[in-house]
């Protein structure tokens, strides 16, 4: 949510294409089968740190950053809310808080970042970063605060005292105690992700009510790389995304989300690569990052799974002709979008690889072959066994009641339950196959016919409190999970491989007494992305352009601000890394540059640079640029930024009479990294699109953001190795290549 601590080199994330591939979501039977980002248009002009919930009512809620909604507008929302019935039309519901509403703790005028909304036990509970507290006078003395209500709209209560208290940092100042994010695991235990620049992602143990921290603080994601983390469980992996790079540099942000694994919710989590997030040279696999459209700094996420089963992401990005709220400057301008999260080879990427989107597509299913919200006290659609009655909204009964519409074969089916006296309770899918929540036994139970399999609850899980029971059948694969609020935090997931396909009627069952049952929905099953859009690749190599450093720097070299400390022999150009830079109005760095050819082409270097580990040496970098003049470039470098390595791909453009700097990260740096400019001509535009990818190998690489460049300009490819005289070092450059 804020820049790197201390003024430090820009560091964001990712890897993502050129194009957007159609969607694979299901279609449902009523509501928009199209939208288009952003989706908070009719809210505002910006909502910030979005994250989405599903009501008790059915319909979705959205929470947004403490900001004004409108350009012009001047009034700061204390965490503005939305509501939708089908995830794309959005109204405006009012503020969790008001004006004057703060927990004890809270200084007069702190803000409310970046809600985290969840279902606990028999309530809902909001985290949000408070700004400024009590604690200290200097102010951004950050914590983090818990409310709570009886539904998503509120009314919502301060707890008394702060989630996380406001921590001393050892550099001064107080740790980014910033963006937090809950998660409840399977054995029902309760954590609360938090942190970000300074100081680091950390996790840590709630008290069950979730209002207060236990235990001891791990760290998750190194400090100066990542913050904005939300974690999920998906196929018993847990999941930590994170964002990275600054949020907030108007047309030059590159924020953007990456994101680790592990096998237990403490961590550790690392990469597609096996690399550590708490490495020094950090790792992070790209799910989301820009692509050339008119979205940049795609970052800070939520998740939801809409009713077919298909998962989606939600964020806020940055349109970059219009970033800021009240031109020019200020306060940047970051409406929330929704866009599909798929699973590929067991990592997420949003839209398979091809990341925010720009035009139609196909919107998220809400609404089911089956969708019951028991608004009307009519069950005519249903057929009886049994007791059942429908109060206020929600169905109450015991015994069977099956719809008398046919699904199958592969169906997503979903239903918030809560026990009220029953001792089991559940969703069938015809005359042989059930899941049901056994309270007597502690096990959720799949059957089919005869055969059984089961896993067992949360030890003291309160049945009397409403979960969401979801059913996916795929061909004879049936899997099922009970979640507090379908937020990938499942509390219990059993799995059983059916005699054959699904066709039948679904229905609901209590035994043993009464079950409460609300939001029920039967969907055709969303069909998955199999594999992602292509990633750019060489073609023909181009010698007339490429030069292998065998006898000196021939004559298509150019400088800016020759060096003569650059020297070329023994098949390498080696360059002591310069106490200089290009950002702002400084331009004192020397830029080795060569004409580009004409078209798409591809230029590599590999660059070796000792940057070390864990030292601090800013920003000492070297690597490849992209160069239109000292005031418009695109730069891809390794870099150390504070205690971390990483390649970082900056980017600066004039704005509104002065140069305005950002970037991204692209994947992790070793001693020797490879890289790569990908350039592209927009047909419709005319602009230059340059993707940067980098690799510690030389063939597995990652690839990150796309920069762009206007129609009439004309860059050219060079190198650079700045940043820092002290301590000495010395890049190495093997080649410059270019490829078609």
């Amino acid at each position: 949510m804020r820049h790197l601590r201390r003024g430090g080199a820009l560091a964001a994330v990712l890897g993502l294409l050129l194009a957007v591939p159609p969607s694979t979501s299901a279609a449902g039977s009523s509501g928009p089968s199209r939208y288009r980002n952003p989706v908070s248009a009719h809210v505002g002009d910006t909502f910030a740190d979005p994250v989405v919930v599903r009501g008790d009512d059915g319909f979705w809620y959205a929470y947004g950053t403490t900001d004004p909604l409108r350009e012009g507008e001047g009034v700061f929302h204390r965490v503005p809310t939305a509501r939708s019935a089908d995830l794309v039309d959005w109204t405006y519901v009012g503020d969790a808080f008001g004006p004057d509403q703060r927990p004890p703790y809270a200084a007069p005028g702190a803000a409310y970042w970046a809600p985290d909304v969840r279902r606990l036990g028999d309530r809902w509970v909001m985290y949000v970063t408070v700004t400024d507290t009590t604690v200290s006078a200097e102010g951004s003395d950050y914590a983090i605060g818990a409310a709570t209500a009886p539904t998503p709209s509120g009314p919502w209560t301060f707890a008394e005292q702060p989630v996380v208290a406001p921590r001393p940092g050892g550099g001064g100042g107080w740790l980014w105690t910033i963006d937090p994010s809950q998660f409840t695991d399977v054995d029902g235990r309760s954590y609360l992700y938090y942190g970000s620049y300074y100081g680091g992602i950390s996790v840590t143990e709630l008290s069950p009510d979730g209002l207060r921290a236990v235990g001891t603080p791990a760290p998750v994601a190194i400090d100066n790389k990542f913050e904005g983390s939300y974690v999920l469980r998906h196929d018993g992996w847990y999941y930590l995304f994170a964002s990275t790079a600054n949020c907030c540099a108007g047309p030059a942000t590159g924020y953007s989300v990456q994101v680790g694994r592990a096998r237990s919710p403490r961590g550790p989590f690392t990469d597609r690569d096996g690399v550590a997030l708490t490495a020094s040279r950090a790792g992070g696999t790209p799910v989301l990052t820009q692509n050339g459209n008119r979205w940049i700094g795609t970052g800070h996420n939520g998740f939801l799974t809409d009713l077919s089963g298909q998962d989606w992401i939600v964020y806020h990005a940055i349109d970059r002709a219009d970033p800021y709220l009240d031109e020019p400057f200020g306060i940047n301008e970051r409406p929330m979008l929704l866009d599909r999260l798929d699973w590929i080879d067991g990592w997420p990427t949003v839209n398979a690889g091809a990341g925010p989107s720009e035009g139609a597509r196909p919107a998220p299913v809400t609404t089911g072959r089956v969708d019951e919200r028991f608004d009307s006290a009519s069950l005519a659609g249903w057929q009886r066994a049994g007791r059942w009655q429908v109060a206020d909204g929600r169905l109450d009964g015991s015994g069977a009641l099956t719809s008398r519409t046919t699904v199958g074969p592969d169906v997503r089916a979903e239903a918030d339950l809560r026990l009220t006296g029953a001792t089991s309770a559940g969703v069938t899918l015809d005359d042989r196959v059930e899941v049901r929540v056994d309270a007597a036994a502690g096990r959720l139970v799949a059957r089919d016919g005869r055969r059984q399999t089961s896993t067992p609850l949360p030890a003291g899980l309160d049945l009397g409190n409403r979960h969401n029971l979801a059913i996916e059948v795929r061909g004879q694969q049936l899997t099922a999970e009970l979640s507090p609020a379908r937020l990938g935090d499942q509390l219990a997931v059993v799995s059983l491989r059916l005699d054959r396909p699904v066709v039948g009627r679904p229905g609901l069952t209590a035994g043993g007494g009464t079950a409460e049952f609300d939001n029920v929905s039967v969907a055709r099953l969303y069909q998955p992305a199999k594999r992602v859009v292509p990633e750019p690749r060489v073609g023909a190599p181009l010698p007339a352009y490429s030069d292998e450093f065998g006898d000196g720097l021939d004559d298509r070299w150019q400088w800016v601000r020759a060096d003569p400390a650059a020297t070329v022999a023994d098949g390498a150009l080696r360059w002591p890394v310069q106490a200089a830079d290009l950002t702002g109005a400084g331009n004192t760095a020397g830029v080795l540059l060569r004409d580009a050819p004409s078209g798409d082409y591809v230029a590599e270097t590999t660059v070796t640079l000792d940057l070390g580990e864990e030292t601090v040496r800013n920003y000492q970098q070297a690597g490849l640029v992209a160069y239109v003049d000292d005031d418009r470039f695109a730069r891809l470098t390794q870099v150390a930024i504070w205690n971390t390595r990483q390649v970082e791909y900056g980017y600066e453009l004039p704005f509104a009479g002065q140069p305005v700097y950002g970037g991204s990260i692209v994947g992790t740096p070793a001693t020797t990294t490879w890289l790569r400019l990908a350039h592209h001509v927009d047909r419709a535009t005319g602009e230059h699109e340059f993707r940067a990818g980098s690799s510690r190998d030389g063939r597995t690489w990652t690839w990150g953001a796309v920069w762009t460049f206007p129609a009439d300009t004309t860059p050219r490819i060079g190198l650079v190795a700045h940043g820092g005289a002290e301590p000495a070092v010395t890049a190495e450059f093997d080649y410059l290549r270019f490829y078609r």
